[in-house]
């Protein structure tokens, strides 16, 4: 069921707001995967070569990496959950910077054998880092000294499954999903104080009668641009949802099916591009428009539907007008953007989980088992690369100038082209 009213204006993806960081959003800069301008991560890699150095993580923990002011930020925790933590990393040669016990937990709750404790990526901006472990708590702290800032820990859900929604700073509001079995709702908090400031409730009738496994969600929400009006495209168990990102006001909404997703949304030609979730992931391709009547209200409309093949956990990446996706099982398709039809499938290595990423005019698919796979972008499958690391990856990954920063299951790696003073001393592990 789709609740439309209105008429006209394209939309445009709004970009994280501390573009001094360069990678402070598990999705980067422009929360789609893409590498800043001039980003030249490297074509090709093994535990031998172009690895800059390599450190060990301790515990399990599926959070992205995210990079500012040359520092690397993610969290951990111990395998049974009792400890939660936060690690920094000094960007230049992998050492500590920091590690935290920010949670101690005595009766963690039950997670999937996919998840981890410490599934929800940071996020930085405005000197501070903001660090979500799901119902048991979410941190602020000074990005320079690691000085805790607040916390809250008073936003509880039963994920039943473990965490996965990260945190994410737009404006004066930071935006957490709370989209749990047995409550549904997002939040915006006061970055400065963690004061909330609206909340807005799932609509319950639409679950109603849903065991709660069927109710919830994993995602994290993208701000859009509907005319003048900035918009969040918020992904729930069911629906998605477009909010007021000042008051939490529901602007529109599409229902679809679906739960558990994690895959974030895209931006296209004034279209939001949704995954629906398990049981049988769709991606829809939804057309916002505008009225300059009537309030301004919204309208919405389906383009098409992709319904097979369609990822759950990985995030897609658009390149021009070709939609590149990769199913959890390892199942790649480019899509044309505009009308949703497809232009090749390929089985690659595989399961997956990592979002994909685009940079220097190259998508880097990684999967759980330690490959990634990189293409040239076309409407025909070209493989360029296919590299091996030691152990998976379910994170996804960092670029950052001429790096690419990655976490597996056990390491962190900054890989990259050695530059001429460095060969004869390429990969370093601490």
């Amino acid at each position: 069921m789709i609740l439309a009213l209105g008429v006209v204006v394209l939309n445009s993806l709004v970009p994280v707001q501390d573009l001094g960081a360069p990678w402070p959003d598990y999705r980067g800069p422009t929360l789609d995967g893409h590498g800043a301008p001039g980003t030249r991560p490297p074509l090709e890699w093994s535990e031998e070569s172009n690895v800059r150095w390599k450190v060990s993580v301790p515990g399990r923990g599926w959070s992205s990496p995210v990079v500012s002011a040359g520092r690397i930020w993610l969290t951990t925790a111990d395998p049974e959950g009792h400890q939660l933590s936060l690690l920094c990393h000094d960007l230049r040669d992998g050492r500590v910077l920091f590690q935290r016990v920010l949670f101690e937990v005595a009766e963690p709750a039950h997670r999937n054998a996919l998840n981890s404790y410490a599934s929800p990526s940071p996020t930085v901006a405005h000197e501070r880092v903001f660090v979500s472990f799901g119902s048991e708590g979410l941190v602020c702290l000074d990005q320079k000294t690691a000085k805790e800032q607040w916390r809250r820990t008073d936003l509880r859900c039963d994920h039943m499954e473990g965490p996965g929604s990260s945190p994410f700073l737009l404006g004066d509001r930071l935006m957490l999903h709370m989209d749990g079995g047995d409550v549904q709702f997002m939040l915006a908090l006061d970055p400065a104080t963690g004061d909330t400031l609206w909340r807005a409730e799932r609509d319950r009738e639409v679950l109603q009668g849903l065991p709660p496994d069927l109710r919830k969600a994993y995602a994290t929400p993208i701000p859009v641009r509907v005319g003048e009006q900035i918009q969040l495209v918020s992904t729930a168990a069911g629906v998605t949802y477009g909010l007021d990102p000042q008051s939490g006001r529901e602007l529109w909404r599409v229902r679809h099916g679906g739960f558990s997703m994690s895959s974030r949304a895209l931006v296209f030609e004034g279209a939001v591009l949704v995954n629906t979730g398990f049981m049988r992931p769709e991606l829809w391709s939804l057309q916002l428009t505008r009225s300059a009547v009537d309030g301004g209200t919204t309208q919405v409309q389906v383009n098409w539907k992709a319904t097979r093949g369609m990822p759950t956990m990985a995030s897609p990446v658009l390149v021009g007008d070709q939609l590149f996706t990769v199913s959890d099982g390892g199942v790649a398709s480019c899509l044309d953007a505009r009308t949703g039809r497809v232009l090749w499938k390929e089985r690659l290595s595989g399961p997956f989980s990592a979002s994909l990423l685009y940079a220097a005019g190259r998508v880097y698919y990684f999967d759980r088992e330690g490959t990634c796979t990189v293409i040239a972008p076309g409407r025909t499958f070209r493989k360029l690369a296919e590299n091996s690391l030691d152990d998976g990856c379910m994170a996804s990954g960092a670029l950052v100038g001429e790096a690419l920063i990655v976490r597996t299951r056990s390491h962190l790696y900054r890989l990259q082209m050695p530059a001429p003073a460095d060969e004869g001393e390429n990969q370093r592990e601490r």
